[in-house]
C-alpha cells in the first residue's frame, strides 16, 4: 500500500514539475512540494486546534500547572507535522537513502531540534538587527531555515552514497527527458 501511495504522490508532484524541469531538479521540487504541503498543513492544524479544539483557552496539566493555548496548539500540530514530514522526506523526497530508518529518524529529530533552535535565534537576531515587521523577519527566517534544512537532509539525514546518487540522477534525467 505504501508503494502505491508513493507512486501516486510522486506522479502528482512529477506532473506539476514539468513546467519547472529545466530550472529545478526533481528532488528539489519534491522537497519544496512536500515541505510546502507540510508547512501549510501545520498552519491549518495550529489554527484549527487553537480556535476550535482549545477554544483559545489554556490547558491545565495538573493542579496549578497550565500550558498556554498557543503553545498547546503548536505542540499538537508538531505531533502531526513531525512524523508526516519525516515520512514524506523518507519515502517521497529521499527514497534512495540506504540508511536504516531508525538512523534517519534520529538524524531527522536532531536536525529538527537544531532548526527549531536556529529559528528562535534568528528571530531574536533579526528583531534586533533588522527593524522590519515581525512577519517580514519571519519570512527571512523561514527561507534561511528551509534552505539549510534541505542541505542538511540531503547531506546528513538521508545521505545517499555518491555513486548511487549519480546513477539515480541519471535515471531521473532520462525519465524527465521522456516526459
Amino acid at each position: 500500500m505504501l508503494s502505491t501511495i508513493r507512486r501516486i504522490v510522486n506522479g502528482i508532484i512529477d506532473f506539476c514539475h514539468i513546467p519547472f524541469r529545466r530550472i529545478i531538479p526533481i528532488r528539489t521540487f519534491r522537497y519544496i512540494a512536500c515541505g510546502g504541503f507540510n508547512t501549510v498543513l501545520g498552519l491549518v492544524l495550529y489554527s484549527v486546534v487553537f480556535v476550535h479544539l482549545l477554544h483559545q483557552n489554556d490547558v491545565h496539566i495538573a493542579g496549578e500547572y497550565k500550558v498556554t493555548a498557543r503553545v498547546a496548539a503548536l505542540f499538537i500540530a508538531f505531533c502531526i507535522n513531525f512524523p508526516l514530514g519525516f515520512t514524506l522526506s523518507s519515502y517521497i523526497v529521499f527514497p534512495e537513502s540506504q540508511l536504516h530508518g531508525r538512523v534517519q529518524l534520529f538524524r531527522y529529530s536532531l536536525a529538527t531540534a537544531t532548526f527549531l533552535l536556529l529559528s528562535y535565534v534568528l528571530t531574536k537576531v533579526f528583531a534586533i538587527i533588522l527593524p522590519f515587521r515581525a512577519d517580514i523577519n519571519n519570512i527571512f527566517v523561514s527561507i534561511i531555515t528551509a534552505i539549510l534544512s534541505y542541505i542538511s537532509q540531503r547531506l546528513f539525514t538521508f545521505k545517499i552514497d555518491k555513486e548511487e546518487q549519480e546513477s539515480r540522477e541519471e535515471l531521473l534525467r532520462d525519465l524527465e527527458s521522456r516526459l
